[in-house]
């Protein structure tokens, strides 16, 4: 009787095979999970670097706001005199428009235009003008109270809203600011550099609105000066118009 031929052993090879790479990846999968569980955050430590990132955010918030702030206000701001320009003026005017039209109280505005300073310019160049607009803002600023307010609006034009002031004082304070315009001599080089002013008043009413009110106290200006122009004029009292 023949023998029947033993069974390739290949064959249980082939079937333990793919067992044993079983059983491998097992145990490299169960090696590598404290590593994997070290590389994890701790949920403490993700929480206080999530409130640091907040916190940072909330600060560079912050200072963007500032800064934005910063810049809203300069907009306003006359960068030669750091007094207010026509824009940042016209906004106060109308909010003491409000004021006045609140409370009844008085208000008076004066308008400054500058005598003699276009030679000033095309003589000694606009460097020196600047000096002397410079000059002469912190003179008018030295000349009025804390709670007046100067602003440059124009090249050579300035003009200050006065506060709780009668009729005579709102003109001799003009005539004042003329007489301060003209004693602010301005030393450039060898050369004393003076320009003089005319000023115009206008009361300010509740009806008002600024635009209305700085035409008002422009033209008050404009014939002041005419006035100083004619032969023989020893008039120094500004102009006064009303509402």
């Amino acid at each position: 009787m023949k023998q029947k031929p033993a069974k390739p052993q290949r064959q249980s090879i082939a079937l333990t095979q793919p067992v044993r790479l079983r059983a491998e990846a097992a145990r490299h999968a169960s090696a590598d999970e404290p590593k994997a569980a070290e590389r994890r955050p701790h949920p403490r430590a993700a929480a206080a670097r999530l409130a640091a990132e907040v916190e940072r955010l909330a600060a560079e918030l912050e200072a963007s706001r500032a800064r934005i702030s910063e810049l809203e206000a300069r907009i306003d701001i006359d960068p030669l005199t750091e007094t207010l320009n026509r824009r940042g003026f016209e906004r106060e005017l109308k909010r003491s428009l409000a004021y006045v039209k609140r409370y009844g109280v008085s208000a008076a505005l004066i308008y400054l235009d500058l005598d003699d300073f276009k030679p000033v310019n095309d003589r000694h160049g606009h460097a020196a003008g600047d000096a002397v607009l410079k000059a002469i803002t912190a003179a008018l600023v030295h000349h009025v109270r804390a709670s007046d307010v100067v602003a440059r609006i124009g090249g050579d034009e300035f003009v200050v809203l006065l506060w709780n002031v009668s009729e005579a004082e709102a003109a001799a304070k003009a005539a004042a600011l003329e007489a301060a315009v003209y004693a602010t001599p301005v030393r450039w080089g060898a050369s004393t550099l003076v320009v003089g002013a005319s000023a115009g008043v206008t009361f300010i009413g509740p009806l008002d609105t600024p635009a209305a009110a700085l035409a008002r106290a422009d033209a008050a200006m404009y014939a002041h000066k005419m006035e100083r122009r004619q032969p023989h004029s020893a008039n120094r009292t500004a102009a006064v118009r009303y509402p």
